[in-house]
């Protein structure tokens, strides 16, 4: 479904662990209206998980993805970029046909 890099694992567990979440806290990932390309990724930390949350595990990582979201987000890979130029956390997703240039929306 949505797997996780081992460079986004590790500034995932990083910043669970500044905000005192524990390890065991998810990662919320979904798609919501916006943005120049028409949807817009969300990523979250959360330690709730609603009704009708898809759980995905990858890479010692707990996913957490609505259903509206879950088909929008398919194959997609969830890796960060650090550095001077980095863009922070990114989604490959093989799903969109357009992104916009910072890559933080999506048409589909």
């Amino acid at each position: 479904m949505v797997s996780v890099t081992e460079t986004a694992k590790k500034k995932i567990f990083s910043l669970l662990e500044e905000e005192g979440m524990g390890l065991d806290a998810y990662v919320k990932v979904g798609v919501s209206s916006g943005g120049c390309s028409g949807l817009s990724y969300k990523l979250d930390f959360t330690n709730d998980r609603f009704e009708g949350d898809k759980l995905i595990e990858d890479n010692g990582v707990k996913i957490l993805i609505d259903k509206k979201s879950l088909l929008y987000l398919v194959g997609t890979v969830l890796d960060f970029s650090g550095g001077l130029n980095g863009k922070g956390f990114t989604f490959n997703n093989p799903n969109a046909t357009r992104t916009c240039g910072c890559g933080e929306s999506f048409a589909i």
